[in-house]
This record gives structure tokens, sequence and C-alpha cells, in this order.
């Protein structure tokens, strides 16, 4: 089998191989909407691991791309920007040739620098030709305060004129990021961060495909596809998109968070890593949780609520479950609505909330995740009949539930109940699951049954006693 990024043997090697095969240079846009396009009349999913965007923002980023436009996406943090900009890449021929060797990474059949030119004359058809990976054609910058002009365009190389060449020979130039982007795709990520001057060094190359350097103008055409993102400037106040090189983006994109549950869960349950079981009736809670801290007025709205907090909320409960597991000895590891309660404390410094709620960050959290878990439970058991659980409780059989509880012990607490049976069934737990899979399900109803009043809860941290 042929390593990812290793070209086949087959590919010709040498510019006359090329030439013989009828091999015809591509623009990188004209390569991307050929593909894309390809893409799309065979049903084939261009975007894989892109949740939440499909009826929103891929249709305007696909527009934006057959139109062959540089493009800004514009959004808050953790919306996925960074990760829709890398599957860009995916669009790419898998393989492309280039002169082996040079800088730039040229097509063998249009050299753009001086120094290929000259080889490629030299030369003629044994031009050798290497093969370059789609991967290798997708280049990555974060934008910071200290990124100079020379890091983004290049400079003047002092090596190459202690050899002996004068300040004016173009072939003294060491490139920079954007130049070695040639045939590619060229990504700055948080763009307004860019000082303004430095922004301005892209506005000929987004335009006129030429760099300049140190006085002089290089003109080279410059084969690539810009793509940015930024955050709205009424947050990001560290700086903004000069109007100049916004103008020169042919699409600004908006990007949002997740519009509905299942497409939070189905993020989630994505992007996490999860050391322990977390079934989706948790995953909906957390999923709800995060949705109302997004409307709730005691948080920042403009810095916005993250899908890593979600993510992280998950990792976290799945923790909890894993070290309960450890604590008592309990297989397999599933997490319970008693491991949320490490939610509000761990996770509350991830997000930034109103001046005037100091010091009531974990109620506020607190209460949003009860409001989460009594949605998703409403929800789940819609329609079903808790009132003979009720009764047995309000009989006086006390259900306790902690982190040294095992799901045994939270089922021996009552009897055996049909509705027990139908409210494993309501959260997809079969009647003969383990022990700690139908707790979890059962701890759902009795939380769900004490947040709506129709039960007593005695608890402390880590632990809880049901009762009547």
């Amino acid at each position: 089998m042929t390593a990812k990024n290793t070209a086949p043997d087959s590919l010709p090697r040498t510019a006359g191989d090329l030439r013989a095969q009828g091999h015809l240079p591509k623009g990188v846009k004209t390569e991307i909407r050929d593909n894309l396009l390809a893409a799309l009349r065979a049903g084939r999913d261009p975007w894989p691991g892109i949740v939440g965007f499909e009826q929103t923002v891929l249709p305007h980023l696909e527009r934006a791309l057959l139109a062959g436009h540089d493009i800004v996406l514009l959004g808050e943090r953790g919306q996925g920007k960074t990760r829709l900009l890398r599957t860009l890449a995916g669009l790419l021929d898998e393989w492309t040739p280039v002169i082996e060797g040079s800088e730039l990474g040229e097509h063998p059949l249009v050299p753009i620098t001086p120094a290929s030119i000259r080889r490629a004359a030299e030369l003629g058809d044994d031009l050798p030709v290497a093969w370059r990976h789609r991967d290798e054609r997708y280049t990555e910058k974060l934008a910071t305060p200290d990124t100079s002009v020379g890091d983004l365009i290049g400079d003047v190389d002092p090596v190459k004129v202690a050899q002996g060449r004068t300040l004016g020979d173009p072939e003294t130039i060491h490139f920079g990021l954007v130049p070695r982007a040639h045939r590619g795709i060229v990504a700055v990520n948080e763009l307004p961060d860019l000082a303004e001057r430095i922004q301005v060094a892209l506005l000929n190359v987004m335009e006129e495909r030429d760099i300049q350097v140190r006085g002089y103008t290089l003109r080279l055409p410059l084969d690539v596809l810009v793509v940015a993102t930024a955050n709205p400037e009424d947050y990001t106040n560290r700086g903004r998109i000069i109007t100049p090189l916004k103008d020169r983006f042919g699409a600004e994109i908006r990007t949002h968070y997740p519009t509905t549950v299942a497409a939070e869960v189905a993020m989630v349950r994505q992007e996490a890593h999860l050391v322990a079981e977390v079934g989706d009736p948790l995953l909906e809670v957390l999923a709800r949780f995060v949705r109302n801290l997004r409307e709730s007025s005691a948080i920042d709205q403009r810095s916005g609520v993250s899908a890593r907090f979600a993510v992280a909320a998950a990792e976290t409960v799945a923790a909890a479950a894993l070290r309960r597991s450890a604590l008592i000895g309990e297989e397999p590891a599933v997490a319970r609505p008693i491991d949320l309660e490490s939610v509000p404390e761990v996770l509350r410094g991830k997000l930034e909330f109103e001046s005037g709620e100091d010091g009531r960050e974990t109620e506020h959290l607190t209460h949003l995740l009860r409001r989460a878990v009594a949605e998703t439970a409403r929800d789940r058991f819609a329609g079903l009949d808790l009132r003979p659980l009720i009764d047995v409780i309000a009989d006086g059989n006390l259900v306790a539930t902690g982190e040294r509880v095992p799901g045994r012990e939270v089922l021996a607490a009552l009897p055996e109940l049909p509705v027990l049976h139908e409210v494993a069934a309501r959260v997809g737990v079969n009647a003969d699951a383990d022990p700690g899979r139908i707790a979890a399900a059962v701890e759902l109803a009795l939380e769900y049954l004490f947040l709506t009043r129709k039960v007593a809860k005695d608890a402390t941290t880590g632990a809880a006693v049901y009762g009547p």
C-alpha cells in the first residue's frame, strides 16, 4: 500500500513526461471548483466532520468557492471556523506536480521565480518533477501582534547578500509564508490581530498578485486561495480588518453555534474524548445547558459560549464517572446525573460573566444546569406516568446516590416496578442492561421528580438522598 504522503511511482518524473501525458496546468481556485462540483454531483459530502452548518454556512461557502473568491469567516469563538477551513484541503487534487527543489512549489510547466525559469530553460523536458500531497498545500498562520511582513511576505536574506549577490537581485529574497503557499491555500487565523501595517502587505498579494520587499517589487503571478477567520469587531477590540483588505475578500461568511440540540449533541459526540460512557440523555442535558448559557443575561454574550465548553463539560462528566468507577470498583464506568455536579465548579472559568455577577457564578450555572436536566427529562418522559415511583418514595423508600454509591445500590433501594423498565426504555437502556446504565436512567427520573417538586432531595457535595 502506498504511504499517504509518498507519491505513486507511476506518476511522471520529468516535465517531458508530464507534457506527453497531456497534463494541463490548473489554477488552485479552478482545481477547488472542479473537485467541489464533482463531489456535489456524486452526492459526496465535501465537508467531513462539519456539524450543524448544512443549511446555513456551507451553501454560502460553496457558492464563494465556486465563484473563486477569497473568504473570511466571521464568528464568535468556538464556532468551528478553523475546523471548517482545514477541510478545504480535501478539495485539492490528491497529488500535484512541482519542480523538484523549487522554493515555492512551482508547476513544472509554469515556473514563476527567476531561478526556476532559468532551470526550466536549461533543462527543458528533463526538468525533474516531484509530487506534492494535498495536505502539504494547506498553510495556516495564527495572526499575532508580533507577526512581521517578513513572516508573511518575505525579506532580504543576508546570507545570500553575503554570498555576493546585490540587494537588488530578486534571488536575495527569503520568501515568507504566503509566497510559499503558491498553488495552495493560505489561512490566517484571527486576522484582526495582525497590525494594520502588516495587513497592508497583503493588499497586493490578494489583488495584483505581486509582492513588495524592501523597496523593490518582484512580480510573481502567485496562485493562492486566501482564507481567514475573525471575531466580530464589537468583541475583538484588539484590532480590526482594514477596509481595503476587507474589500479584497470576495466573501464574508458568518458562522454560528449549533442551532439545535441534536446538532450540539452530534458535535460533542464527535469532538469529545470520553474516558467513560456518557449516554445521550446526559449529552442532551449538556447541550441544553450550553444553549441556556447562550441565552442568559448573566453571561457576556459578546464573547460567546464556545462549543469547546460543551466538549469540556462532556469530558468532565465522563471523568467524574471514571473516578467513581475506580473508587467503588464498578465496571463499566457509566456516567449518571450525579456526575453533572462537577461541571459548574470546574468549568465556570471558561465563561465571561457580566459585571455585577461576581460571587454568583456557580449559582447561575447550577440553576441553568438544573433547568437543562428538567427540560431533557420532560422530553424523555413525556406521557409516562411516574406516580408509582412517587408513591414508593412517599412510603419511605429513600434512594441514596453519590460518587461512592454503586448503581446496584441505587436500584436495590426501590422495589421492582414496571415503570422503572419504562423509564429505562425511554432513555434507550434495555431492561437487562447492567445496573450502572439502568441506575443512570432511574436517577434522571428521580432528579426530574425533585425539580418538579414531587419528591424531596437532601444533597451534599458528591451525594444525594431522594425521599418524601
